[in-house]
């Protein structure tokens, strides 16, 4: 028999009288795909930590026996400078918050030839240069250009990338990939798994997934083990799991699936729109190479003649591929981009933005967003009730602090968030919460002041399939009630489906199809079109 690459044996990780990975045992045979599934705050993250001794003030007891067909050791009991040694080298790991695991001070270029420098101890020249040739790999454009680039500069999925270029910079014996396509629209999903895939074929690299896209899973993983409250209930070859599921939990994630419940009238006529948009466009400056830089700048159009309109109580859904221009749209209808950069018209209930903090006040009542990345959203030094409170008391500064906490509870239960299940809550901060838990606290932080339009930017990229059937139904629950309208960006054309009456597709900053989302959907006309929904 093949000698496991990895062994793990009665995993347990405890933070102070909470154990939240129990018994946990599983086994990666070299160049195995083993995917690990399970909701939001179930344990898969933890675990996947845990064995690279990146818990912090956890209790971990257990073996995790890692053979490198050499000697067998145990993670759990090595001392930090040799476990220091198999960190990016032997096992490396895909992050799922690439904005908070890259450093916002560094090129990502140069992030990663720093990886290339101490583990391989390539020359300064060697080193940048393959880190553009990963760059490339992983499905970035212009890779040289974007080397140079910071982590704030490129868009979710870019930085994911990065992200998974530094991870396979060293050929790892073992990738621990949590959530890797999480912020990646879904054609470039399949070129990750394929890259992924690839390597795995041509190193004999093991990958233990972490994820909750099933669709993924099916495609990708051989063996599935499914995680809930920190135990695996149950596990096996993929395609057994998703044929005859045997624990009733397998068979709830099985039958998630986002639902449309929505008011499908058409808008009323004469009715002003939540948030229009006419001839909409986004320049950024950028330097020009030569002499001729010292005289002028060259231009990126990141959005070029977008018209939109979203009626009260509807739903714009805009689709596109990571880069095409979908945040930058978003920052556009928010009044986020200083006026140089922005031409065309943008109004919300009426009124446009005059980009000046106290003109604006009012109308920031009345557009809110939720951004994709929750963590980097929600500042680590406020409490929950300070994060959720923060609009009331900027909006509503006339309530007392027993109203305001009293108005935080109700919102923060209106998403699911209760002091019952989590003890002392308003008290706690965002680091101590679950990636879907804490996109529900920057739900809570939008709605809390009750306002007319929401712009979702991925608003369930990090969640689980069964926690983002939840949210949804609760958006859609929201718009019911409050007639609210929505500006949904996403990847995700089930989410789309469920939630949207109209849909945009963006390429490369332009507007390609546009129309209802049954006739976009259904019978879309565009090649691009066509090819996202294959994708898909």
């Amino acid at each position: 028999m093949t000698v496991p690459l990895l062994q793990v044996t009665d995993l347990s990780v405890a933070f102070g009288p909470k154990t939240v990975a129990d018994g946990v045992g599983f086994s990666i045979a070299p160049g195995e795909k083993l995917a690990l599934v399970g909701e939001s705050g179930s344990g898969k993250t933890v675990t996947a930590l845990a064995l690279l001794g990146l818990l912090h003030g956890a209790r971990v007891a257990g073996q995790a026996l890692f053979n490198d067909g050499q000697r067998t050791r145990d993670l759990l009991a090595l001392p930090e400078r040799e476990l220091r040694g198999l960190r990016g080298g032997d096992i490396a790991m895909i992050f799922q918050e690439p904005m908070t695991a890259l450093n916002p001070l560094m090129p990502v270029g140069e992030q990663i030839a720093e990886v290339l420098r101490l583990k391989r101890a390539l020359s300064p020249a060697q080193s940048a240069q393959e880190a553009i040739e990963l760059l490339a790999k992983t499905g970035i454009p212009e890779p040289a250009r974007r080397a140079g680039a910071y982590p704030h500069q490129l868009s979710g999925g870019q930085r994911q990338r990065a992200m998974i270029a530094m991870a396979l910079a060293c050929q790892p014996k073992l990738l621990l990939a949590d959530e890797p396509t999480t912020a990646l629209d879904v054609s470039l999903r399949g070129q990750i798994l394929d890259l992924l895939g690839g390597l795995q074929r041509e190193n004999g690299m093991a990958i233990l997934l972490i994820t909750h896209d099933l669709n993924l899973v099916r495609r990708f993983a051989g063996r599935v083990a499914v995680m809930q409250h920190g135990q695996l209930v149950e596990q096996g070859a993929t395609a057994q799991i998703f044929a005859a599921p045997q624990h009733p939990y397998t068979q709830k994630l099985m039958a998630s699936k986002p639902e449309r419940d929505l008011v499908e009238a058409p808008p009323a006529p004469g009715e002003t729109p939540a948030l229009a948009a006419q001839a909409l466009r986004v320049v950024y400056p950028t330097p020009l190479a030569g002499i001729r830089g010292w005289f002028k700048k060259g231009e990126f159009v990141a959005l070029q003649g977008a018209d939109f309109a979203i009626a009260p109580g509807r739903t714009l859904g805009v689709i596109g591929e990571s880069g095409s221009g979908k945040s930058t749209l978003a920052q556009a209808a928010l009044g986020l981009l200083p006026r140089p950069l922005v031409s065309g018209q943008v109004q919300v209930a009426g009124q446009r933005w005059q980009l000046k903090a106290a003109a604006d006040k009012p109308l920031r009542r009345v557009a809110q967003v939720v951004f994709q990345d929750p963590f980097s959203s929600l500042s680590p030094r406020m409490t929950v009730e300070e994060v959720v409170g923060e609009g009331l008391r900027v909006h509503a500064p006339e309530l007392a602090a027993p109203q305001r906490a009293a108005r935080v509870r109700a919102a923060l239960t209106e998403v699911g968030l209760e002091e019952k299940q989590f003890p002392n809550l308003l008290a706690r901060y965002p680091h101590e919460f679950s990636g879907g838990q804490r996109q529900r606290i920057a739900l809570a932080r939008a709605l809390i002041i009750q306002p007319q339009l929401l712009v979702l930017d991925e608003p369930t990229s990090a969640l689980d399939v069964t926690i983002q059937k939840q949210v949804l139904a609760l958006l859609q629950r929201f718009q019911k009630e409050r007639s609210l309208s929505y500006l949904l960006i996403t990847h995700d054309v089930d989410v789309v489906r469920a939630m949207a009456h109209d849909v945009i597709v963006l390429k490369d900053g332009a507007v390609v199809e546009s129309g209802s989302a049954a006739q976009v959907l259904g019978t879309p006309q565009h090649p691009y079109t066509q090819k996202l929904l294959a994708a898909a």
